[in-house]
């Protein structure tokens, strides 16, 4: 009668080597484990952080544009019409307009503090409607309206409330703008599509006139048109900015930007996924090597258990099985490590970590295929060994 391997018999047989060699079993599960940790990781951490720039466009909206002084035809730097944001505001399809600029001021915690030390930010006239035009917040006090952008008020950006320590208004702090004392009244929250604002101390157009000269001539205008009418408004800006001369306008959408990060950020990920499958393919040849290794030093236990009726497939099948176990245990090992490092880098980030269930079930077939192909070989030899020149090396 032809023998039987049974399959209630073949884990335990197979197991054999990985129980007595636990050490160098282990390490052929970390050589899987990384490569599959490493895919998981890129793909949770991409998954994270395009989730986050699509809620960030989601909340300011893709109907945001900006208008800025540009080049002139001998590359001098441009000058927009004080009528700009009058005219862009009167636009159709515009629903609001806000404009700013750029004053040559130094901002200072006091006047005790270094000219040179400005931290590097900047002055900034900013009209009543630029905060409801970014759809911004306030973190502490109150935005510039009407009455307060005639008097020496001042609304700080994120970044520039913690350069200059300002952490409350409620007691009304004071900041020198370049040699006049202006009272902090509110600070930004982060904006998402106008970085520049973090860096910057706003004030009021009226109070920037008297105390500084400006000229009324706005740098950036800030432009909330109708989504449905938002590629129409852009081609319009220009010539109504600046009816005389169009081409020194620029016409820019904020939310390109994000849309940007997220080609780019695509592309990473097919370089990094390309890095897993090397250090995947590293994992697998490792596997291939101890089983090789192994075959070579169980050839006595191969004759042996071919003398007592073991057939080819029998021998075979327990080295492939040997093979699978060390690619599965492999993949649920980097499974759970790719998980892990995807939520502490999403946690650092204030990201909201998302684990695509497709990428964990992949990485955990990759490994079991990548593991039964390592083994496929020398479970071959293994079988291919005959039960005379197996004892021999008794």
């Amino acid at each position: 009668m032809r023998s039987r391997l049974r399959f209630a018999d073949l884990l335990p047989v197979s197991t054999v080597g990985l129980r007595s060699r636990p050490g160098r079993a282990a390490l052929s599960v970390l050589g899987v484990a990384i490569g599959i940790a490493a895919m998981v990781a890129v793909l949770g951490v991409t998954r994270s952080s395009q989730a986050d720039v699509l809620a960030q466009i989601d909340r300011v909206g893709t109907n945001l544009l900006t208008v800025a002084n540009g080049r002139t035809v001998r590359g001098a730097e441009a000058e927009l019409p004080e009528t700009a944001e009058a005219s862009v505001r009167r636009t159709e399809g515009v629903l609001s307009a806000a404009a700013t600029a750029v004053l040559p001021v130094r901002v200072y915690r006091s006047d005790r503090i270094p000219a040179g030390r400005t931290g590097g930010l900047s002055v900034r006239t900013a009209d009543p409607a630029l905060l409801s035009t970014l759809d911004g917040t306030l973190l502490h006090g109150r935005f510039l309206d009407a009455a307060l952008a005639r008097y020496p008020a001042v609304v700080l950006g994120h970044y520039a409330a913690t350069v200059l320590g300002i952490r409350d208004v409620a007691d009304r702090p004071r900041i020198h703008l370049g040699d006049r004392w202006f009272t902090v009244v509110g600070v930004l929250a982060p904006v998402d599509l106008a970085p520049e604002l973090d860096t910057a101390a706003l004030i009021g157009a009226p109070v920037a006139t008297a105390e500084f000269g400006y000229a009324g001539h706005p740098t950036r205008i800030f432009v909330r048109a109708r989504t449905e009418r938002t590629d129409e408004v852009a081609g319009l800006l220009g010539r109504a900015a600046a009816p005389q001369h169009p081409e020194e306008v620029a016409v820019s959408r904020p939310s390109e930007a994000l849309t940007a990060r997220l080609a780019v950020t695509g592309g990473t990920t097919v370089l990094l996924l390309g890095l897993g499958a090397v250090a995947l393919l590293v994992g697998a040849i490792g596997i291939a090597n101890v089983l090789v290794i192994s075959v070579l030093e169980r050839r006595g236990e191969i004759g042996l258990r071919r003398a007592l009726g073991a057939t080819r497939g029998h021998v075979g099948a327990q080295f492939l099985t040997e093979s699978l176990l060390l690619g599965a245990a492999g993949g649920a090992t980097g499974v759970v490590l790719g998980a892990l490092i995807t939520y502490v880098l999403a946690a650092t980030r204030g990201w909201q970590p998302l684990v695509p269930g497709g990428a964990a079930a992949a990485g955990l077939a990759a490994a079991v295929l990548i593991g039964g192909l390592a083994g496929l070989y020398p479970a071959l030899r293994a079988a291919r060994l005959s039960p005379t020149e197996a004892l021999r090396t008794m």
